[in-house]
């Protein structure tokens, strides 16, 4: 990460997903990179999206191993309790679809409610967060899996939000929605062919995204080849 300063520190929220886990492989083998920590639900202190207080936890926890230059979010799920995306309007169901928002938006929106204030000040910061595709309203050309589009919708319009917010005291911050492409993990398992990115590619490319962006003081949806993706 040739953008941030030299002895940066990195935190990875959702470490223990094969993204996430290339993500903190990658920057821990950075010898510019003076640390970079990973937290999940496995963690110590664990870091739970469907339990507001073990997140304000596990970010007080952190707060003596900042600031942080990079934060990546990779947290996220595709299927939830057994349950896959729908595929028509007969199979929505309502638990379903708040579960979905609960994970893939509302949690994610109350990590960074606690962990933003982590970011350093007066230098650039980073916060990337794993997104989708099939959030882009526009883009939206198939239709389906309604939760999880639903979700990575209102996830990118929370990111969106919080960046205008985080651009006054930290002017210098980029702020991402990032689309990782097809890769090999256990959310997109049941759903991806064998040309699917091995996930230490898939965090090579992100991380060398990032690097590039520029601060506009507002969220860019970009995907792992650095294209801009329309919201």
């Amino acid at each position: 990460m040739l953008s941030l300063p030299e002895g940066y520190r990195a935190l990875v929220i959702g470490a223990s997903g094969a993204i996430g886990q290339a993500l903190l492989r990658q920057l821990q083998s950075d010898p510019r990179c003076a640390g970079a920590l990973g937290v999940s639900r496995q963690s110590e202190p664990g870091l739970d999206l469907l339990n507001e207080a073990s997140i304000a936890h596990c970010a007080q926890s952190l707060a003596g191993q900042g600031p942080f230059h990079l934060v990546l979010d990779a947290t996220g799920a595709l299927t939830l309790n057994g349950r896959g995306p729908e595929k028509r309007l007969d199979e929505l169901d309502a638990a379903h679809l708040l579960a979905a928002l609960q994970t893939n938006a509302v949690g994610p929106a109350l990590v960074l409610k606690h962990v933003a204030p982590l970011l350093a000040t007066g230098q650039r910061v980073i916060w990337g967060k794993l997104s989708a595709r099939v959030g882009s309203i526009e883009d939206n050309r198939k239709g389906g899996w309604y939760g999880y589009r639903a979700a990575k919708a209102a996830l990118n319009m929370l990111l969106q939000t919080a960046a205008i917010e985080i651009a006054r005291r930290r002017p210098m911050a980029v702020v991402a929605a990032l689309q990782p492409g097809t890769v090999q993990s256990a959310l997109s398992q049941p759903f991806v062919g064998d040309d699917a990115l091995p996930p230490d590619e898939a965090a090579r490319r992100l991380l060398s995204v990032l690097d590039h962006l520029q601060p506009t003081g507002r969220a860019q949806f970009v995907d792992h080849l650095g294209r801009h993706i329309p919201w």
